[in-house]
């Protein structure tokens, strides 16, 4: 049995960061994930005025419940859309103009049910190029709250920046939601504003949020479900036992039910009260069983999923996952393109892949600068000797050691194991 230790939820930190900004006193947060897309985001709260001390394992944050301490800032949140998505709403929060900018690939992406909802909600919001995408500026003046419809059924991400702002919001806020994906990141935000002091009532789909003021406290992050996804997708694809410290059935995150989609394709699955492991069966090479998924939840582990399945011993099917389609890169053609480039049969629809059994080989594969896309055939390279990618250092979103880790899994392994790839 290899045990692998995680880094921090990306998920996680993002939120742990907008609350204790937010929060009356010092928080502290412990194990946070340490990545391009979190430094990001203290970049960004350094910027509004905040002030974040990072230690090697503890970072501490002092909130401002007034809303950012600086009247005027330019941020730019690079390729992370929980930093895109979040702070504009943290700076509506207080008095000022705050400019907000993105790298190419994140103003690519979809924000209007956020951008809408916040002018419903007393924002005003300037745009600097297409509406509704970065760059925009807001000229904050605080936030009326009140009551809204919201579609957060491209990105949860909308809802839960709403929610984390409305206790900071005059008159509360009410949300009735229309749509929704990745509903378990609601939970995730739900359960941390009840940490940090304030509750939000649910009703069907509908979620209100009383005014009210955070109170700072001491946040353990979670390893991050995601990361851990390619490692136990490992020990399933090798036949082999791999054990991650942290993630147990008490998990926030959803993306831990990935482990049960493990279980249905045959690998064993150990669930403790502070630890899951995933043991393949087989020797040398695990057996895999073809099947149908629904992975509107945890759609971010869709790639692990459709690098593996060209492995199994019958098709798999993974529908109702349209949202990846708008993700750092369209990750349903991603995976097509990779898989077919590898050899296997891929057919794709508008929410739904198809991938037969293969024999696949090796290839270079097409990244598209998404980190989740180079981690998921990382793990299809372990089968498949020749593989490599055109951008590895795009894992530095969320996992900068990601191959590192894994090379430093495979040595952990018997001999003979084909090597991962590059």
């Amino acid at each position: 049995m290899t045990v692998v230790e995680i880094p921090g939820s990306k998920s996680i930190t993002a939120r742990a960061l907008f609350l204790a900004a937010a929060a009356r006193g010092r928080s502290t947060l412990v194990r946070p994930l340490v990545s391009d897309d979190t430094e990001a985001f203290v970049e960004g709260l350094r910027a509004l005025g905040y002030v974040v001390g990072q230690g090697a394992s503890e970072w501490e944050i002092e909130g401002a419940p007034a809303g950012p301490p600086r009247g005027s800032a330019d941020v730019f949140t690079r390729d992370g859309a929980t930093t895109s998505r979040f702070l504009p709403v943290l700076a509506a929060t207080g008095s000022g103009r705050y400019a907000f900018d993105s790298s190419a690939q994140m103003r690519r992406r979809p924000m209007a049910p956020l951008t809408q909802a916040l002018r419903e909600l007393g924002a005003t919001l300037e745009f600097g190029g297409e509406a509704d995408h970065h760059p925009l500026a807001v000229h904050a003046a605080g936030l009326s709250g009140g009551a809204v419809r919201l579609d957060a059924g491209t990105s949860s991400q909308f809802l839960t920046a709403l929610l984390l702002a409305g206790p900071l919001m005059r008159d509360g806020l009410t949300v009735e939601v229309t749509d929704l994906v990745s509903e378990p990141y609601v939970a995730i935000t739900t359960a941390m504003m009840r940490a940090f002091g304030i509750d939000v009532a649910r009703t069907g789909r509908t979620y209100r949020v009383e005014p009210g003021t955070y109170v700072a406290n001491r946040y353990e992050v979670e390893p991050d479900a995601s990361s851990a996804s390619y490692f136990f997708a490992a020990a399933a694809l090798l036949g082999e036992s791999i054990t991650v410290p942290g993630l147990s059935p008490g998990a926030l995150q959803g993306d831990y039910a990935f482990v049960d989609v493990l279980a249905r394709m045959g690998a064993d699955v150990d669930k403790s009260a502070g630890a899951t492991t995933v043991t393949g069966t087989g020797t040398g090479t695990g057996r895999l069983r073809g099947i149908t998924v629904n992975m509107r939840d945890i759609s971010d582990t869709m790639p692990t999923l459709a690098a593996i399945a060209p492995f199994a011993d019958g098709p798999t099917r993974i529908v109702d996952v349209a949202n990846t389609r708008v993700k750092e890169c369209d990750r349903l053609d991603a995976c097509a393109v990779n898989l077919r480039a590898m050899g296997v049969q891929v057919e794709t629809g508008p929410d739904w892949i198809e991938i037969q059994p293969a024999a696949p080989h090796g290839a270079e594969i097409r990244c598209f600068g998404d980190h989740r896309i180079a981690m998921a055939f990382s793990i299809a390279g372990l089968r498949a000797p020749g593989v490599t990618l055109d951008d590895p250092g795009c894992v530095k979103k969320t996992f900068p050691t990601f191959h590192a880790v894994l090379a430093d899994v495979i040595r952990s392994f018997r001999p003979g194991l084909v090597p991962g790839a590059r």
